[in-house]
């Protein structure tokens, strides 16, 4: 199967082609230079992976939680490529590709992105043999309300989140983590993992089906306030 994969969520910018069991990846911390960076990546990427655009499959994205911008970046490259080409998309939650940075033999894993304004977008996920599965959903709150849901087990902590607030969901759950890695940011090449799970599954949708997971309410008042502002002038 033909991927092409873009993950725009957070500071880091990443795109990734598969062809059949071969992966290729860009990734940077770059950022606001996400709409400079993705497109001619894809476009080096499928070069490089000796494929046109109209012998891809399907079009993955990084759906959120995440930066406002970037996560309306992946889906805005998404739905055009596969609109162009009349493809289906497959949408991806942001923080399960970010799980898949910790160690493959974690079995449990939290997953946490600074949200910035003092919170964290997190989730928590248990794996076993088809992979990681969401445990609690994802959620956007502060990180002094945040509380594993299995506080006798241990697990292995991933994202930005962990060091949000000076480090204060990291140290609130101290010895309950087997380990932690503050600065994992999540990959194009997990999200094209998760894609071909979903496309396995029969999820892949149409291009105008594709929705963003802001989990913010105030997303939806500020572009309200922003076409008020846009029809008062």
């Amino acid at each position: 199967m033909n991927l092409l994969a873009f993950e725009t969520s957070t500071e880091a910018c990443s795109v990734a082609v598969q062809v059949g069991d071969r992966v290729l990846e860009r990734f940077e911390l770059a950022p606001r230079r996400h709409a400079e960076l993705a497109l001619p990546w894809a476009e080096q990427l499928l070069a490089e992976a000796g494929i046109a655009r109209g012998q891809l499959d399907a079009i993955a994205f990084g759906r959120g939680p995440g930066a406002f911008t970037g996560v309306r970046l992946a889906i805005a490259l998404a739905q055009g490529i596969a609109l162009a080409l009349d493809l289906p998309v497959l949408p991806v939650s942001t923080l399960q590709a970010l799980a898949l940075r910790a160690p493959a033999d974690a079995p449990r894993v939290l997953a946490a992105i600074d949200a910035r304004m003092g919170e964290i977008y997190a989730a928590t996920y248990a794996r076993d043999t088809d992979g990681l599965h969401a445990v609690t959903p994802e959620q956007v709150l502060a990180p002094d309300a945040f509380a594993l849901p299995d506080a006798q087990a241990h697990w292995h902590a991933v994202g930005t989140g962990l060091a949000a607030g000076d480090g204060r969901l990291q140290q609130r759950l101290g010895a309950q983590l087997r380990g932690a890695d503050a600065h994992a940011l999540p990959h194009a090449a997990d999200v094209l993992v998760l894609a071909l799970a979903a496309h396995a599954r029969g999820e892949a949708i149409a291009p105008e089906r594709a929705e963003p997971a802001y989990l913010r309410d105030n997303v939806a008042l500020t572009l309200a306030e922003q076409h008020a502002q846009r029809a008062a002038r």
